[in-house]
């Protein structure tokens, strides 16, 4: 097999992959909202952005795997965006709730949280494998999916402090966990597309000291 046609290989598996991660973050948007929304947590509620968040990348990975390495390099750049929505989606409720920061129902939350960390770990395992079959673009993916299911085990965790002291500041703090995270990640994101930007225009013969 010659080199062009084991490149269209990997970018047709990685296209496979990254739709099928996507349709699952999606399916998984509406139980995380709807149960976030029904017992008040704050970190559930961010989770369940993040859903959205992990289905919109994927979907975008899907349709710029054609594009030339500057442009996907820019996409790298958008990407590290994005991710940081579900950090100001977090930082946002945390700070409405606050004043009132009742305890969710603990039960529902690790039933919830459970299920995310089954979605999110399939994610992060089928990404695993292909995270670098597309630069910036598959590594976004897959450190999202990753910081996914870390978060997942948090919320869980912090289920079972909120059982034991009966106040809702655990589920506050672990909002601001979800933002250090998502910037962590964004960052990183940010840093691969840079370098894509520098190799493309080492490409084009241009200076890049």
């Amino acid at each position: 097999m010659t080199a062009p046609e084991e490149d269209a290989g990997r970018v047709r598996r990685l296209r496979r992959v990254v739709l099928v991660v996507a349709a699952l973050n999606l399916a998984y948007v509406g139980v995380e909202a709807t149960v976030a929304l029904a017992i008040g947590s704050v970190s559930l509620l961010a989770d369940s952005v993040d859903f959205l968040e992990d289905a919109a990348i994927n979907v975008l990975i899907a349709v710029a795997l054609g594009w030339s390495l500057p442009r996907r390099a820019v996409a790298g750049r958008v990407m590290a965006g994005i991710i940081l929505v579900p950090a100001l989606a977090a930082a946002w409720q945390a700070v409405v709730k606050a004043s009132d920061p009742v305890p969710p129902d603990v039960r529902a939350l690790v039933l919830t949280a459970g299920g995310a960390v089954v979605v999110n770990l399939t994610c992060s395992l089928l990404l695993a494998r292909v995270r670098h079959h597309g630069g910036s673009l598959s590594r976004a993916a897959f450190l999202s999916a990753r910081n996914d299911v870390l978060v997942n085990l948090a919320i869980i965790a912090m289920a079972v402090v909120t059982a034991v002291t009966r106040s809702g500041w655990p589920d506050l703090v672990l909002g601001a966990v979800i933002v250090v995270v998502n910037v962590g990640a964004a960052a990183e994101v940010w840093r691969a597309a840079q370098e894509e930007r520098l190799a493309a225009r080492a490409l084009a013969g241009e200076d890049v000291d």
